[in-house]
């Protein structure tokens, strides 16, 4: 019997699940959604990955500002002389480097003795690489002019000039997919280019050239007759400038038959010749899922920029004997990437943003991308994405289990179910991505399966408790009046009803320059700077009686509230102004950090304080007019240069402070003036030069407020030479001109109107 009365819930269980997860597997394949995927999903797992270790065999010489100046050269590397580039070459290939690669374009000619050098350097070396640009023309194959569809891409490879591509062992281009801004993949082969092998991946060949016997003999052995065009020793191929030829054959041969690269990975696994080394096995094998699969290739980054070893230019030609100074550098059999590579890449023009750029302009370069995706291939390390086979079932399976747990259970239990299948599931995702490589979908199980099954089954539950709820109602009527049985039915009601008028004193802070603060520091150490700045500020407002109403950002808002227009409250909301300042003058001082100029505004009155919100969410909070005008206080702040404005319905009646009067003001969007005070100190701690100082200012604001426009600038401008810089003084000497300036001001009420926030 309970079975039965189980099985029309657990149907609509089943339901839900397979919905979720077909509209899951059909949202996946929007455009949209695998582009989030890759640039949030990708985000994740490399967040969550960290930096990993890389390769001793792959080291970045930087082509940076830092080497300019410490070799008197133009910042831009293109004006190098080539004397310097062929100097370090003969450095390298003494070093025992495996193969050099230039990521740098040689495509004009210059001084013909440098030229000439570099040459000869490119070809004792033996092993260098130089990068071609690619250029894209459009070109109309139809002759009509209007149509767009008409056009096509030709790519066009710029080789290196003669001079330096003849004795180089090969030259390749190195481009690099901006998909929609973020760089995520490299090309092995550039179709659109004829297919030809692009940088890292020339590298990596010449780099195992030692292992090419072993994979042609393993080639040939399952696909006989195959190899044929392919010259048996790659030396020979670099001898005649073929290297990206031989390498388009056999890519070719793994393209035509798609099953080459699994015989040939069993035939490695069984072989028995190279059983008892490893090193060169493993070699084999990645140059087989090289040649093997999509020309597009995830990136598997190793960490932010400079994680991959990297040398300074000007401290490469300093190397000699494994060493340069007293540091041991050990670059034999190693394959060295050089190119343009900064601290700090945003504005250059060889700069990527990445998963792990960041806001303060930390890009990556080119050429350490390049280093990168060569040591990917070394370690058969580039990232794969879920084949569709297994993407397919796990998407259904997912969206049922999520469905079926949310619908049968209650709504606390499919929160908690929901988030910790989520942590199991980004464990495991991490787990795969971390040790194999594999690039599991992230945006779709977490950010939208598991939403649309909890939201679905909540809405499915609401729908079938609101008819059951009918039903009890039409029941209760029969016992209890129809409004009685209404409130019952609407707890949440009961929510609203908490509200109140009282007075309260409204203290409002901001601080400036916070955004230039933020941008300058990573997320987690602003956290930490703004718990302590918040710290700070709290403990005078808690000791003064007041509470916290609410945090944005920068800004705090205080409140003190009582049952009627008592001084007591406003006396300790001014205390804790003062003392907030008193607090973070101490805090700045006993830390490196940046300080921040913290303004503050206090104005009292009439407020609305209670639960405040809709639906499921609600929040205990002041509202009203004195709320914003103690917000508009603060704002006036910057104007008048000051830090802590008071209104005269806050300080008019309190004894224990020094405050000077600023004046009347009709603030932003305000129809009534509010009259002003500067909160300067406690009585107790008043000097005479400071009284005088005050007395000197009341002076000239009353003449002022009698618009005399020039003897009152004149008494402005000599309270700053007698007092020092002043923020009110100069802002009434400005004011005085706008005044004298405007004919409109002859029916000017002394009322400063403020025209911005």
């Amino acid at each position: 019997m309970c079975a039965l009365s189980m099985s029309p819930r657990l149907i609509k269980a089943v339901i839900l699940g397979l919905l979720t997860g077909i509209v899951g597997l059909m949202v996946s394949v929007l455009p949209f959604v695998l582009d989030l995927d890759e640039d949030i999903g990708l985000n994740i797992l490399f967040k969550l990955r960290g930096v990993r270790r890389v390769s001793n065999d792959v080291v970045v010489i930087s082509i940076d500002k830092e080497s300019a100046e410490h070799l008197s050269l133009n910042e831009n590397p293109d004006k190098w002389p080539r004397s310097i580039h062929a100097r370090l070459t003969e450095i390298l290939a003494n070093e025992g480097v495996k193969v050099i690669a230039f990521d740098v374009h040689f495509i004009e000619p210059r001084s013909a003795q440098d030229d000439n050098r570099f040459s000869e350097a490119i070809g004792k070396a033996g092993t260098v690489v130089l990068c071609e640009p690619l250029k894209t023309k459009e070109v109309n194959f139809s002759g009509r002019e209007s149509s767009r569809n008409d056009l096509l891409s030709i790519v066009k490879i710029v080789k290196p000039i003669e001079l330096f591509a003849n004795p180089a062992a090969a030259t390749a281009p190195f481009p690099l997919p901006r998909i929609p801004f973020k760089v995520n993949q490299y090309w092995t082969f550039q179709k659109s280019a004829g297919d030809v092998p692009t940088l890292p991946v020339v590298v990596f060949q010449l780099f195992t050239k030692d292992a090419y016997g072993e994979f042609i003999g393993l080639l040939e052995k399952v696909k006989p007759g195959s190899t044929e065009k392919l010259l048996k020793d790659f030396d020979l191929a670099v001898e005649a400038k073929n290297v990206k030829g031989l390498m388009r054959n056999v890519r070719e041969i793994f393209e035509n038959d798609l099953l080459v690269a699994e015989r040939m990975l069993i035939e490695l696994k069984n072989s028995k010749t190279l059983a008892n080394d490893a090193k060169k096995r493993h070699t084999v094998r990645s140059l087989i899922k090289m040649y093997h699969g999509s020309t597009n290739r995830y990136i598997n980054f190793y960490g932010p920029p400079r994680t991959i070893t990297t040398i300074p230019y000007y401290q490469a030609l300093q190397l000699k004997g494994g060493r340069i100074g007293e540091r041991r550098v050990d670059l034999k059999d190693k394959a060295v990437f050089i190119g343009l590579s900064e601290a700090l890449l945003a504005e250059r023009k060889d700069s990527y943003y990445t998963v792990f750029s960041q806001a303060n302009g930390l890009f990556i370069s080119g050429v350490e991308i390049g280093a990168t995706a060569f040591t990917n291939l070394m370690e058969d390390g580039s990232l794969t994405p879920l084949p569709l086979y297994l993407f397919i079932p796990l998407i259904i399976f997912w969206g049922a289990i999520l469905g079926i747990i949310c619908r049968m259970t209650t709504v606390i239990t499919s929160i908690l179910s929901v988030i910790g299948l989520n942590i199991l599931y980004l464990v495991f995702v991490e787990y795969e991505f971390k040790v194999n490589a594999s690039l599991y979908p992230i945006v779709i199980p977490l950010f939208f399966q598991a939403p649309l099954a909890f939201f679905g089954a909540v809405v499915w539950n609401y729908w079938d408790t609101n008819k059951e709820r009918e039903n009890i109602k039409k029941a209760f009527e029969h016992y209890v009046p129809k409004d009685v049985v209404a409130q019952l039915s609407r707890n949440i009601a009961n929510l609203s009803m908490g509200s109140k008028i009282v007075y309260g004193i409204c203290l409002f802070t901001d601080a400036e320059h916070y955004t230039t603060l933020s941008e300058t520091m990573d997320p987690a150490e602003l956290g930490r700077f703004m718990n302590q700045y918040y710290e700070t500020m709290f403990k005078p407002v808690k000791q003064n009686g007041g509470f916290i109403s609410g945090v944005v950002g920068d800004s705090m808002l205080a409140v003190w509230v009582e049952a009627s227009s008592e001084n007591t409250f406003k006396d300790r909301a001014c205390m804790a102004a003062l003392d907030i300042h008193r607090e973070l003058q101490r805090f700045y001082e006993s830390s490196d950090t940046t300080m921040l100029r913290t303004r503050i505004g206090v104005h009292c009155g009439q407020i609305l304080l209670g639960n405040v919100g809709a639906l499921d969410h609600y929040e205990y909070t002041p509202m009203g007019d004195i709320v914003n005008t103690a917000s508009r206080i603060e704002g006036l702040n910057k104007q008048l240069g000051t830090s802590l404005l008071v209104s005269e319905e806050v300080i008019g009646q309190l004894d224990g402070f020094v405050t000077r009067k600023l004046g009347n003001f009709r603030l932003v969007g305000k129809m009534k003036p509010v009259t002003l005070h500067q909160l300067i100190s406690y009585k107790s701690e008043f000097d005479e030069k400071a009284q005088k100082a005050c007395a000197v200012f009341a002076e000239a604001l009353d003449t002022y407020s009698r618009q005399s426009w020039d003897e009152a600038a004149d008494m402005f401008q000599r309270y700053i030479e007698d007092f020092g810089d002043d923020g009110p003084s100069r802002f009434y000497i400005r004011q005085c001109a706008k005044c004298k300036a405007d004919p409109s001001m002859e029916s000017w009420g002394a009322v400063v109107c403020v025209e911005e926030k």
